[in-house]
């Protein structure tokens, strides 16, 4: 079995595509086939293939081809993230395996006695992948490219979520999202309100997951003093590479007032 192996690419965050689908190339989808089964028998979810991953994959895997040694990055070329970002893709975690060798079987026979592909390959944090394989030279490159996929949410999606997170709090949210936008947009401090409504707890943070709420959020709630909330989502700030990820404020106030702002319970 002839085969050649780089070190494997692993890029990660801390806290689909329109158009005409593409049909899979057999080669391709025989490595995410043999890639599902190995995930089978370690208990790891099955990988859902992912267009914007497989046109980034296809990109590279041209180059490489083209180029003749194997790399995860020529000169001039985007990384994995960016390839990814470049191509439609949205991820908090981007993983991505090279080889070349004489069939798609040899392909995956490889990364699955290498470690670093290996991990890559079985890791149960990633539930994507898009691969492509180019035939060069009487022999097949491969590149395949697994990601964690994170939602495309709009800012109101992202607040509805927040808002449902909160009301399972016992924490009601006002109507307006004004000035909680405006917070999420600032470094530092809490606005005044012209209804004369005054905060007096702010939570900034920004992250691909909002199923939960931060600990600091969750501390201040639970301490009683809060039983109202507004929430405001605003575009990311200092987000270096194609990460996704959401920007979100919470303004807390004291019990709440009716002759201030209504609340939607």
């Amino acid at each position: 079995m002839s085969l050649a192996l780089v070190a494997p690419v692993v890029l990660a965050q801390t806290p689909q595509q329109g158009g005409r689908p593409q049909p899979i190339q057999p080669e391709s989808w025989q490595i995410v086939v043999l890639a599902n089964q190995a995930r089978a028998a370690q208990g790891a979810g099955p990988l859902q293939w992912d267009p914007a991953l497989a046109e980034a994959a296809r990109q590279h895997c041209l180059r490489m081809a083209a180029e003749g040694p194997i790399s995860h990055q020529y000169r001039g070329e985007l990384d994995v993230s960016g390839r990814a970002g470049q191509a439609g893709a949205h991820f908090s975690l981007i993983e991505e395996n090279v080889a070349y060798a004489s069939t798609p079987v040899a392909v995956h026979e490889g990364w699955m006695h290498s470690q670093g592909h290996r991990e890559n390959l079985l890791n149960p944090r990633v539930d994507r992948v898009g691969v492509a394989v180019v035939a060069s030279r009487g022999m097949l490159y491969a590149v395949a490219d697994y990601e964690r996929a994170v939602p495309v949410l709009t800012q109101a999606q992202v607040e509805a979520g927040i808002t449902g997170l909160l009301h399972a709090r016992r924490v009601s949210v006002l109507r307006d999202a004004k000035l909680a936008r405006a917070a999420c947009a600032t470094d530092s401090g809490i606005p005044r309100s012209s209804s004369g409504l005054q905060a007096r707890f702010i939570m900034r943070w920004q992250d691909s997951d909002l199923t939960y709420l931060p600990q600091a959020l969750l501390d201040n709630i639970a301490s009683g003093q809060y039983r109202q909330a507004a929430v405001g989502s605003c575009p990311t700030q200092g987000q270096e590479g194609s990460f996704t990820a959401y920007r979100v404020a919470v303004l807390l106030y004291g019990t709440p007032n009716t002759n201030d702002l209504k609340p939607i319970y």
